[in-house]
């Protein structure tokens, strides 16, 4: 059962003439629970559904969260998600309104994410954010569709916070045969894992996350991520808060879609012209979403940062 939908693939003519490239977007932001995280944690709630679970456990009080408590509901399996202090009032409300039981505990993921592991069952699934190779198989699905349409990109631009989605693209290139298609990782300053792994050829945990990228907020990128580095053409980049919530505010206003700072940073270096992405004539971006934004809470963000200036 497929619990993700299609979606939207279009050229954006706001970003296209800003660029005077060919600009496309793969509008992810319009699944249900607001990401892309549902392609992944669907595939897996489905699978451990067939293999018996009959309650899914997640840690997340974000995108992949609020995925597993759309499955759950559709699949009529309970679900409960522990959470951080730390997650926003909206978050809890979200999740609640899928009918997942909430249950706060710690000052971190981390935290949360062990507290989760001592309520796990024998007939308990647990649902890691990113780093399961059903995510990955899920997640590919994006870039079968696009291939569907006969629409290859010179290059994929797509933010990375834990790596799962930069797992499933490159799953879904390859299995694809479109190998020879770059992908433009693109993080936050403050959150930005993947880049420091790539620098010191292995992964490596930062010390502390320091972005209001929250969701990019992965102290350490799974293993998936550094193979694909090694097996696929990558570049990494790294953006400014400033940068990925000015991003947020263009993309409303030139689509009429309200995404988080994650997503903003993938955005932000299309606006931005990033030189990297000079020699590339047709660009696709991973348009991954964000249920929690809300564009009070980016203006709030941006506010703070302008202060600190």
């Amino acid at each position: 059962m497929n619990l993700h939908f299609n979606t939207p693939l279009l050229e954006s003519r706001p970003l296209s003439v800003l660029t005077g490239q060919s600009v496309w977007l793969k509008l992810d932001a319009l699944q249900p629970a607001g990401s892309f995280k549902i392609r992944g944690i669907g595939h897996a709630c489905s699978v451990y559904q067939q293999q018996g679970a009959r309650r899914f456990v997640s840690s997340s009080g974000g995108n992949a969260g609020l995925a597993v408590a759309y499955a759950g509901r559709c699949l009529g399996i309970p679900v409960t998600v522990v959470v951080p202090e730390t997650t926003t009032e909206r978050a809890r409300e979200l999740l609640q309104l899928e009918g997942a039981e909430v249950i706060v505990h710690g000052s971190s993921w981390q935290e949360a994410n062990q507290h989760a592991q001592t309520l796990l069952g024998a007939t308990d699934a647990f649902l890691h954010p990113f780093d399961n190779p059903l995510l990955w198989q899920g997640h590919a699905t994006l870039v079968d569709e696009i291939a569907q349409a006969q629409c290859k990109p010179d290059a994929v631009v797509l933010a990375v916070g834990g790596g799962g989605l930069l797992s499933g693209v490159v799953a879904g290139l390859q299995r694809n045969h479109w190998h020879d298609v770059p992908v433009v990782a693109v993080e936050t300053e403050g959150a930005a894992s993947f880049h420091a792994a790539l620098q010191a050829g292995h992964t490596v945990e930062l010390e502390r996350i320091n972005s209001i990228a929250t969701s990019l907020g992965a102290k350490q990128v799974c293993e998936q991520a550094m193979h694909c580095a090694n097996t696929h053409p990558i570049q990494s980049l790294v953006v400014s808060d400033y940068s990925a919530l000015a991003a947020c505010e263009r993309f409303l206003a030139d689509h009429r879609l309200l995404v988080e700072p994650a997503c903003g940073a993938a955005l932000s270096v299309v606006y931005e012209r990033h030189p990297a992405l000079a020699n590339y004539h047709r660009l696709l971006v991973v348009v991954c979403g964000g249920a929690t934004a809300s564009i009070d809470q980016i203006r709030s963000w941006a506010g703070q940062l302008a202060a600190r200036q």
